[in-house]
């Protein structure tokens, strides 16, 4: 009997609890002397540096970096249509990734309150390592999924032989393949994408990052 061609899709997804979160905050400052609001704004600056520098020699916070100073000038207009003379506008801008949610809380219900501060998005995420470990079992699951579905198919039919022919990301397998010319197994890799079931604002509860893998297979079925 000719051998059957099939050619499957394999999914899988996993779900983990985020394991820190980079979190922005500036500190501006606005008036018509620049050198008055260049030194306004690096003395208000100044607290919250020293806040996430004590926290990073505690290992609260794991990293975390602070923009140069940001000077720019703009003439504003008034109700009356007329341009208002020069108003500087000085902003220094902080990222701090902290290694539990609790902490990052207690410290933005501080810092909320100080004068011109302004606290951005959260970004919960993992480390490099376990995302990458995640990354390899989800992918070799998904593979799993695609094998399990080929032998399903082959079933069916009454075929009992089962072989690998490729293995891809989802849209990149070849679209040539024919039973007369069949390919070594490749492996590309798995399509994977990393969603955070939550919205775009700032939560410390948060929720957990979905990690998907897609692969597509081709076997041959005898």
């Amino acid at each position: 009997m000719t051998a059957v061609i099939i050619t499957v899709r394999g999914e899988n997804e996993t779900r983990v609890a985020p394991e820190r979160a980079r979190i922005r905050v500036s500190v501006h400052h606005e008036g018509p002397d620049r050198a008055t609001v260049v030194d306004k704004a690096l003395s208000l600056a100044e607290p919250v540096r020293s806040s996430i520098s004590e926290r990073a020699d505690s290992g609260v916070v794991a990293e975390w970096s602070s923009k140069r100073l940001a000077v720019r000038a703009d003439r504003p207009w008034n109700n009356e249509g007329k341009q208002l003379a020069l108003v500087y506008h000085a902003t220094v801008d902080f990222t701090a990734t902290f290694i539990e949610a609790s902490e990052l809380s207690i410290w933005v219900s501080e810092i909320s309150s100080w004068e011109s501060v302004d606290v951005g998005n959260v970004d919960w995420h993992l480390t490099p390592e376990t995302r990458a470990r995640i990354e390899r079992e989800v992918a070799a699951t998904a593979v799993s999924v695609a094998v399990s579905r080929a032998q399903a198919y082959a079933g069916a039919l009454n075929l009992s032989t089962v072989v690998p022919l490729e293995i891809a990301d989802v849209g990149l397998i070849s679209r040539d393949q024919s039973p007369a010319a069949p390919q070594m197994l490749r492996a590309r890799g798995a399509a994977f994408s990393v969603m955070q079931e939550s919205s775009p604002v700032m939560a410390y509860e948060p929720d957990d990052i979905v990690i998907e893998a897609t692969v597509e297979g081709r076997f041959s079925a005898s």
